[in-house]
């Protein structure tokens, strides 16, 4: 729906801010740690967005950088996390670090995380060690280019980020050149091979 607005920095709090649009004010939940990204008070900014719509309310959340938004949709992902843990943790510790935490099971600093216990720092673990986009794209597994939309369908309809990036690599590898019904054909033996293993 939101992808990001872009106006006047008119308010900066400690974990919030907000934007005039030609006079309309737009206040954003932010990461703490990420408050000064937005620039000074006057200056102009861009906000990546991320709605939470509920029958009770309904709240903007913003973001620096697509990773620090990517990691916060995932965070929610993880049983028992929703978006106002998701977005103290990333006040806590940067989008990168997390990333570099979870890869080294580094339980220690997870823990270190104001609001983060043990049980949940070995849930994060377990949950998201390997399935974060940044972390995947680093090891040539995120589909991107003309596979892109491939793979979000795919992750769309449940599966696995990882196991898809795989899968789509391989079988663009093992096909022809490029046809007019080739994207049609990977998706179709993507969701074959993925159903079946």
């Amino acid at each position: 729906m939101f992808n990001a607005v872009r106006g006047t920095l008119c308010y900066k709090g400690a974990d919030s801010i907000r934007i005039d649009t030609y006079g309309v004010e737009w206040e954003f939940a932010v990461p703490a740690r990420s408050v000064d990204s937005f620039g000074r008070l006057g200056d102009e900014a861009r906000v990546l967005c991320w709605l939470l719509h509920r029958d009770d309310q309904m709240r903007l959340f913003g973001f620096a950088s697509e990773s620090e938004r990517s990691v916060f949709v995932e965070l929610m992902g993880v049983d028992g996390i929703g978006p106002k843990q998701a977005l103290k943790i990333l006040g806590g510790i940067g989008a990168d670090e997390l990333e570099s935490a979870l890869e080294a099971e580094d339980l220690a600093r997870l823990e270190s995380i104001p609001g983060l216990g043990k049980k949940t720092a070995q849930k994060l673990v377990f949950t998201l060690k390997g399935k974060l986009p940044s972390r995947l794209a680093s090891r040539g597994l995120a589909a991107t280019g003309p596979h892109e939309d491939i793979m979000r369908a795919l992750v769309d309809m449940g599966y696995d980020r990882r196991r898809v990036s795989e899968t789509l690599a391989r079988l663009d590898a093992d096909m022809p050149a490029s046809t007019p019904e080739r994207e049609r054909e990977l998706l179709r033996s993507a969701i074959v091979e993925l159903s079946a293993s």
